[in-house]
C-alpha cells in the first residue's frame, strides 16, 4: 500500500500572513467603492447647493459640510471599531455615507438645500470610513511594514477619486432616464458605490484584523473594555510623546494641503485659465497624493517614520513658495500642487503609522479616532482661514502664511525627537 502524502501544517505566521493578504485585498476594493462614492458625490454638491440656493456664498457650505460629517463620524467610527472591531467600524461609516446618499436624493427632488447640506454631512461618512480603513490595514502588518501596508490601501483610493468625477455625468444620464430629477442621479450612483462598499466589508472582512490582533497580543476582544473614547485618546496621547508628535504632524500636513489646495482653482481663474487646465492642475495634485504612496511607505519603514515626517513638512514648504510666488506661470503653480500631494502623503502615511505604532493595540482605536477628528477639524479650520487671507490679502500671502506653519512644525518636531521605545515595534526605524 502506498500512503497518501500529508500537505505540510500551516504555521501560525503564515497563517496570518494569509489573513493579512486577504484584508488588504478587501479593505483595497472597499476604498475603491468608497472612493468612487466620495468622489461622484463631491463632483456636483456645490453646483446643486447653488442651483437650489441661488447663492454663491451658500454653495461654499457644500464642501463644508462633508468635511464636518467625516469629523462628526470619526470618533462614533473609533468607537464602533473598539467595541466590535474593524467591521464594525467602517460598517457604521459606509452606512451612513448610504444615507446621506438617500437623504441627498430626496432633497434635490424635493428642491431643498437645507436639507441637502444636512444628506452632505452624513456623506462624509464615506471620508471617515476610507481614513478608518488605512487604520485596518495595519492591525495584523509585520513588524516594520506598517507604513507599507498602510499605504497599499492610502493608493486604492487614487482609482476611485481619480473614476469618480468621471463618472459623474453619466450617472446623471442614467439618473435622469429612470426618472430621477436632474443632477440627483450621481448620489443615487453614490449611495450604490457605498452600498458595494458596505457588502465587501461585511461580507468578506474576516477574520476581523483588529479582534485577530487583540487576540494575538493578549489584549482581549473590542469591548472587553469600558473606557471612554475621547477620554481614553487624551490619556494615551499625555503618556506617549511620539504619538503626540504624529499627530500635530497629520493635522499640519492636512491643513496645509487643504489650505493651498482649496484656494488653487480661485487663483487659477482669477488668472484667467480655463476649466480644462484647473482641472489638469487639480488632477495631478490628486496624483501626487496618492500615485507614491507605496514609495512614501517604504521608505517610512526603511529610514523611519519621523524622517519621512521631516521630509513631507520639507515638501509642504517647497510647495507653499513654488505656488505663492507663481503669479501667472501656471507651469509654477502645477508644480507646486504635485509636491503638496507629496508631502500631504508623507505627513498621512508616515504619521499614521507612527500613530498605530506608538500606543497600545487596545487604545489604537481610540487614538486613531481622534486622530481623524483633529484632521478634519482642522482641515475645515484651514479652507475657512485660507478663504479670508486670499479674499483680504492675496494668494501669495497664503503661501507665505503655509510655509511659515510647516517650517516652525518641521523645526519643532526634528529638535523634540528622541529615542522613544515602540510598543508595538521595538525595531521600527522611526526610533
Amino acid at each position: 500500500m502506498t500512503s497518501t502524502p500529508t500537505k505540510p501544517a500551516v504555521s501560525p505566521s503564515d497563517r496570518i500572513r494569509i489573513v493579512q493578504r486577504r484584508t488588504l485585498s478587501v479593505l483595497s476594493v472597499a476604498q475603491i467603492m468608497g472612493g468612487v462614492g466620495v468622489a461622484v458625490g463631491l463632483a456636483l454638491s456645490s453646483v446643486v447647493v447653488d442651483e437650489l440656493s441661488g447663492s454663491t456664498v451658500i454653495s461654499g457650505f457644500a464642501g463644508t459640510a462633508t468635511v464636518l460629517g467625516a469629523a462628526l463620524l470619526a470618533l462614533p467610527t473609533a468607537k464602533a471599531s473598539g467595541k466590535g472591531g474593524r467591521r464594525a467600524g467602517l460598517t457604521l461609516a459606509y452606512v451612513a455615507a448610504l444615507t446621506g446618499c438617500a437623504i441627498s436624493v430626496v432633497a434635490i427632488n424635493l428642491r431643498s438645500w437645507p436639507l441637502l447640506l444636512a444628506g452632505l454631512v452624513l456623506v462624509g461618512g464615506g471620508t471617515a470610513g476610507g481614513l478608518a480603513a488605512r487604520y485596518a490595514a495595519t492591525d495584523l502588518a509585520p513588524q516594520g511594514r506598517s507604513a507599507r501596508h498602510l499605504s497599499l490601501v492610502v493608493w486604492a483610493s487614487t482609482i476611485g477619486s481619480v473614476a469618480g468625477p468621471n463618472l459623474a455625468r453619466p450617472a446623471d444620464q442614467i439618473g435622469m432616464r429612470l426618472g430621477l430629477v436632474e443632477k440627483a442621479g450621481p448620489f443615487a450612483f453614490a449611495a450604490l458605490a457605498f452600498a458595494l462598499a458596505l457588502v465587501v466589508i461585511i461580507a468578506f472582512l474576516r477574520p476581523d484584523p483588529l479582534t485577530l490582533a487583540r487576540r494575538l497580543n493578549g489584549a482581549g476582544p473590542p469591548g472587553s473594555g469600558r473606557h471612554r473614547t475621547v477620554r481614553t485618546a487624551w490619556q494615551t496621547l499625555r503618556t506617549t510623546p511620539m504619538a503626540r508628535r504624529a499627530l500635530v504632524m497629520i493635522a499640519v500636513s492636512h491643513t496645509a494641503m487643504v489650505s493651498v489646495m482649496s484656494m488653487t482653482p480661485v487663483k487659477l481663474h482669477h488668472d484667467g485659465s480655463n476649466l480644462d487646465v484647473i482641472g489638469l492642475v487639480i488632477s495631478l495634485h490628486i496624483a501626487g497624493m496618492y500615485v507614491l504612496s507605496p514609495v512614501v511607505g517604504w521608505l517610512a519603514d526603511k529610514a523611519g517614520k519621523v524622517p519621512v515626517l521631516v521630509l513631507g513638512m520639507a515638501l509642504l514648504l517647497s510647495a507653499a513658495v513654488l505656488a505663492g510666488t507663481a503669479g501667472h506661470r501656471v507651469w509654477q503653480v502645477t508644480a507646486g500642487l504635485v509636491l503638496l500631494g507629496l508631502g500631504w502623503s508623507c505627513g498621512l502615511v508616515a504619521g499614521s503609522a507612527l500613530v498605530t505604532e506608538s500606543v497600545p493595540i487596545d487604545r489604537r482605536p481610540a487614538v486613531q479616532g481622534l486622530s481623524d477628528l483633529l484632521m478634519n477639524v482642522c482641515g475645515a479650520t484651514g479652507t475657512i482661514v485660507a478663504g479670508v487671507i486670499v479674499g483680504v490679502l492675496s494668494y501669495g500671502v497664503l503661501g507665505l502664511g503655509v510655509g511659515a506653519m510647516v517650517t516652525v512644525a518641521g523645526l519643532w518636531l526634528a529638535t523634540t525627537h528622541h529615542r522613544t521605545p515602540h510598543l508595538t515595534s521595538p525595531g521600527d526605524g522611526a526610533r
